[in-house]
């Protein structure tokens, strides 16, 4: 047939607008009229073993076709179907009827190749797209959006409202079934002869591929061909051309090898603000068009009012009917035949949202666009880890959602922890499903809290994560030991050691533990070693909750600290003021490691506590190190009861003393009181307030601007009653109710004794604390320091 023209007995050809409601009731009821002895459809070849998939009762859409590279899985491409979708009505309508259905659309295997040197993209213009493009794609050339001209054409300036009036309000089934796609054909022609490919070359080449499968269709069943497709590549296939010119067009195209199969879509990735180049801004409301009876707006209203009072707003049947009325008007002074979704969200607005666009917004999130998640029969393809992760999700009872939820787990139950186990395997295989929240219920480690979301992009990402093994565990233990191999920093790897024992990855752990103790010995920078100790400590809590072994971390988590406590010191000394503050945090993580660690991990013996205590010694008594990190480590001593008070108030006098710099004396001040629990330090001892507060007032006006900053960012991290308080403590001044005379002598607290009548004043409180048992009489005694 090569060199012959097309048949002069055309096909019939059905021009549409992807995810138009208005469109898919127009196919079906030409479908029914016409009764085609085959449908072909827009979309990429190597799925038409999957068409029969789509008559199960299982499939749900909105499903979308995915098509990956087999050697590269995240270089993916999608075509997603809603249930008002056209090519899913015709999908649909040919298994209803026993009629072949074929993909006529250029083969995945070039669309892929084709984006195999570009980094990011999205579909063409709305309306008349091909695939959505997975990760890797890049922007495409401008496109002409031939709706947006058609509406401005007719004097609209939105193209969703024209698209509207002229096709969803029209209704189908009346009259002559052919008429709209008619219309639509000279329309397009028209446009195609002023545009020609609308600023994309791709088009012409793929209109190549589907007049070539048109035509086979045509010799196989001669006048019995329907075509469904975009409405902009209509008059293309109605062009007169060679089968060798369209052959040419398609010869050298580059291919990669391809697998497809059928997953979940979501409305949310429908539309545009899900970064779906041919997506529309409602899905939510187009599916209500092709889904209401009658009385759409009516029914629509009905929905919102619904979703108000659920959300404990008053909005009654009498609402409703204003809305409908004032839909109804705003309709007939706009001139539109029919009330559509602007008219609907105004009334929405006035009557049941009483003017605010906050209530709006929901309504808007939850309705006009929508979480509806599409669902797929177990059967369809997929690789083995996918299938692992389906078996594993369903015996777990975890179901996808588009709806972000909270799922908070007790690791002390066998199936919340093999939950957790799974999200973090799979976190770590770079499917996102969940990630991890902060707890409301507790702090303890045996609770966890995830948000979860399912994103139809986590099948690539399971795809894609089929290279490393056939099961989730294997895959990640995999990933694991490759990480560690490639891991740069000694913090990455500490890391990943804590995501192992997370995820309960013992098979990994001997890896990343060789390469841990080999990056550990290796590396000498002392803040690298500070970084990496708090993950390896944590990692160790892990140990308890979920009975993995930590013996091995154990060891290395203590070479590490005796590495940190030989080095830190040195480190230390001569820092200008920002490595010092850098280093003062490192301080402050290898304490509270240190403080989690506990003498139990560190052969028992508390050595570990105590050679940390003499490096915070060495470092409060050299003159070297920048006073922000000796405040620090004498402050730390004082907060484990290793430094008196009296000591305390000793070093803070000689560091205020008039021979220091003010300069120097703030950044002792800072590492001092500065970070938690420091205002309360100063609250509750009078003598270090008295010695902070003689140092401030004796400051040199001339010194005093230059220490000020310091003293801001140190007192301005307080919580607010502690600034509170402290304000109320310097507005009393020395000697005022509650202060000792001598602000550097007596007992600590706000007197030089105890008042007994504030002190009884929480009896009441104690006494329900300590029950029915606990009598006044027995509580003075304890208080008073008498053996009851």
């Amino acid at each position: 047939m090569n060199g012959r023209e097309a048949p002069d007995a055309g096909p019939l050809l059905l021009g549409v607008r992807h995810h138009g409601p208005g469109s898919a009731r127009a196919v079906r009821a030409a479908l029914d009229g016409a009764r085609p002895r085959v449908v072909l459809i827009e979309g990429p070849p190597e799925a038409d073993p999957l068409i029969p998939l789509a008559a199960q009762e299982d499939m749900r859409p909105p499903v979308a076709l995915l098509a990956h590279a087999v050697d590269e899985p995240g270089r993916s491409a999608f075509w997603p179907l809603a249930a008002f979708s056209p090519e899913w009505v015709a999908l649909r309508w040919a298994l209803e009827h026993g009629v072949p259905a074929r993909f006529i659309d250029l083969p995945a295997t070039h669309t892929l190749a084709w984006e195999r040197e570009e980094e990011e993209g999205e579909g063409g213009a709305e309306g008349e797209d091909g695939p959505e493009r997975g990760a890797g794609a890049a922007d495409e050339d401008m496109r002409v959006d031939p709706l947006g001209v058609l509406a401005e054409t007719a004097g609209y300036d939105d193209a969703e409202r024209w698209w509207e009036d002229v096709v969803e309000h029209r209704g189908a089934g009346k009259g002559d079934a052919l008429a709209p796609f008619t219309a639509l054909e000279e329309a397009m022609t028209a446009l195609r002869e002023e545009y020609g490919s609308g600023g994309h070359g791709r088009d012409l080449i793929r209109e190549a591929h589907m007049r070539l499968r048109v035509r086979d269709a045509q010799r196989e069943f001669e006048d019995g061909v329907a075509v469904v497709c975009g409405a902009w590549h209509v008059p293309a296939l109605r062009h007169r051309t060679t089968v060798a010119a369209d052959r040419a067009l398609l010869k050298g195209l580059p291919r990669v090898k391809t697998d497809l199969t059928w997953v979940p879509w979501t409305h949310r990735r429908l539309s545009r603000a899900g970064g779906y180049g041919a997506g529309v801004t409602s899905p939510g409301w187009y599916a209500h068009l092709f889904d209401a009876p009658d009385r759409p707006v009516e029914r629509w209203l009905t929905k919102v009012a619904r979703l108000l009072r659920a959300e404990d707003r008053t909005v009654s049947p009498g609402h409703v009917i204003e809305a409908v009325r004032l839909a109804d008007t705003l309709a007939a002074l706009r001139g539109r035949p029919l009330p559509g979704l602007g008219e609907a969200t105004d009334a929405v607005r006035a009557v049941m949202c009483e003017g605010s666009d906050v209530p709006l917004a929901l309504v808007h999130d939850r309705l006009v666009v929508g979480d509806v998640l599409g669902e797929v029969p177990p059967t369809v393809p997929a690789v083995p880890l996918q299938r692992d992760l389906e078996r594993t999700r369903r015996r777990l009872r975890l179901k996808p959602e588009a709806a972000e939820r909270e799922l908070d787990l007790d690791l002390r139950k066998d199936t919340d922890a093999e939950r957790s186990r799974l999200l973090h395997r799979l976190r770590l295989l770079g499917i996102a499903w969940g990630r991890p929240a902060a707890s409301r219920g507790g702090t303890g480690t045996f609770r966890e809290t995830w948000r979860l979301r399912w994103e139809p992009e986590l099948a690539v990402r399971a795809a894609e994560a089929g290279v490393w093994g056939t099961t989730v565990l294997a895959a990640a233990t995999a990933k694991a030991e490759s990480d560690a191999i490639a891991a740069r920093g000694l913090a990455d790897v500490t890391g990943l050691a804590e995501h192992c024992l997370l995820a309960a990855l013992p098979g990994a752990l001997p890896t990343v533990m060789r390469v841990l103790a080999d990056r550990a010995a290796l590396d000498t920078d002392v803040a690298h070693l500070a970084q990496a100790l708090p993950a390896l400590v944590r990692s160790l809590r892990y140990g308890d909750v979920r009975g993995t072994g930590t013996a091995a971390l154990t060891e290395v988590a203590a070479g590490l600290a005796e590495r940190v406590f030989v080095g830190l010191p040195p480190a230390c000394v001569s820092l200008d003021a920002e490595a010092a503050e850098e280093m003062r945090g490192h301080v402050d993580a290898v304490h509270g490691a240190l403080g989690l660690l506990g003498d139990s991990h560190a052969a028992g013996d508390g050595r570990l506590r105590e050679r940390w205590r003499s490096v915070l010694r060495k470092l409060s008594a050299r003159d070297t190190v920048p006073g922000v990190l000796r405040g620090r480590a004498v402050r730390l001593l004082l907060d484990e009861g290793r430094l008196a008070q009296e000591e305390a108030a000793r070093l803070m006098g000689l560091v205020l003393s008039p021979g220091t710099p003010p300069a120097h004396a703030a950044a002792w001040i800072d590492g001092f009181v500065g970070g938690p629990g420091g205002g309360l330090l100063l609250v509750h001892d009078e003598r270090l307030f008295g010695l902070v507060d003689q140092w401030l007032t004796a400051v040199p006006a001339e010194a005093f601007t230059d220490v000020l900053p310091l003293l801001r960012r140190t007192f301005a991290a307080y919580e607010p009653g502690v600034r509170r308080t402290l304000g109320e403590l310097v507005r009393r001044g020395p000697g005022g109710h509650g202060r000792t005379a001598g602000a550097t002598a007596g007992a600590p607290g706000f007197g030089p004794g105890l008042d007994g009548a504030r002190a009884d004043a929480v009896l009441p409180v104690l006494r329900l604390l300590l029950g029915p048992d606990g009598d006044d009489e027995g509580i003075r005694a304890e208080r008073a320091g008498v053996p009851r």
